[in-house]
């Protein structure tokens, strides 16, 4: 096989490979690092002996995200307020479309892996973290991921179970479609642009949580905000001078918001819909993490 053969090849798995990478990781950035690390190595590797080239690079980029989360999780104790993943931001497509030809594939993140879920695997050890998305995630066998932690396939099998349990306690419940989702998530914007107190707090759950991510590099609400009269409020204030512009986006496969508020300064918004009502509400206004929001 050629280097042109192998780079074709490889560039079909890429946004696979992206998407474990975020998964374990929560940065886009660092997602890309791996792959193309993935792609080094691999020009390095016996390319004839590789059977399965999806599932060696997969394995590959598995490790090198693993080995990023556990430096980053150090950086993570120093960061300035509440830490966010990196948004995946994407146009709002059609809402009557067909499918993807091959849904695996499909570079849009599904809610599998939203912004709540990545906040919650935040709990997790990095060893747990990987084997709940390489398993349950990504369909990996026990025994695959047992290579990537460095445990047996039964330690593996312990850490998913464990992982997975934090994950059913603390996740949101069942996603509604985006249709739902829009329409919440609207009218959370028209009360919020009326200026109408009594709307918002009718459409936030009673125990809405508020998250935002300035990074200390932009203002923030530092901690983290429980309740509709507080969230209400606080967003009531952030909002006093009208934004420069604000529209709807996909947020890790979740109806969003990106705004330029009245600085002009950039901030993406995703939300968690469970029951009609606003139950989370995620801030990211680290600039950092908005290279490509525009």
């Amino acid at each position: 096989m050629t280097l042109d053969d192998l780079a074709a090849d490889f560039e079909t798995h890429r946004a696979h490979l992206e998407r474990v990478a975020y998964a374990v990781t929560g940065s886009r950035a660092a997602a890309e690092d791996c792959v193309q690390e993935a792609w080094l190595r691999l020009q390095c590797a016996d390319s004839e002996a590789i059977d399965d080239l999806r599932a060696w690079a997969t394995t590959v980029v598995a490790h090198l995200a693993l080995d990023h989360l556990g430096s980053a999780r150090v950086r993570r104790e120093q960061y300035v307020g509440t830490w966010l993943p990196e948004p995946v931001v994407e146009p709002l497509p059609p809402f009557v479309a067909p499918p993807p030809a091959d849904p695996a594939d499909r570079v849009t993140l599904d809610e599998s892996l939203s912004i709540a879920l990545l906040v919650v695997l935040e709990r997790l050890s990095p060893a747990q973290r990987v084997a709940y998305l390489l398993h349950d995630v990504f369909g990996m066998s026990f025994d695959d991921v047992a290579d990537v932690v460095g445990r047996s396939p039964a330690a593996v099998r312990q850490l998913a179970a464990r992982a997975r349990k934090d994950v059913r306690e603390r996740a949101p419940r069942a996603t509604p479609s985006v249709h739902e989702q829009r329409k919440v998530v609207t009218a959370f914007v028209a009360a919020c642009a009326g200026g109408d107190l009594a709307a918002l707090v009718s459409l936030l759950d009673p125990d809405v949580v508020m998250r935002s991510d300035g990074g200390g590099k932009v203002p923030a609400v530092r901690d983290i905000q429980h309740g509709a009269e507080q969230v209400a409020r606080i967003l009531f204030g952030f909002l006093r001078r009208p934004p420069l512009e604000v529209r709807p986006v996909l947020v890790n496969g979740s109806y969003g918001i990106v705004m330029c508020d009245a600085t002009g300064a950039w901030l993406v918004t995703s939300f968690v819909v469970v029951g009609g009502r606003v139950a989370a509400v995620d801030i990211v206004r680290n600039p950092d993490k908005l290279s490509d929001v525009h």
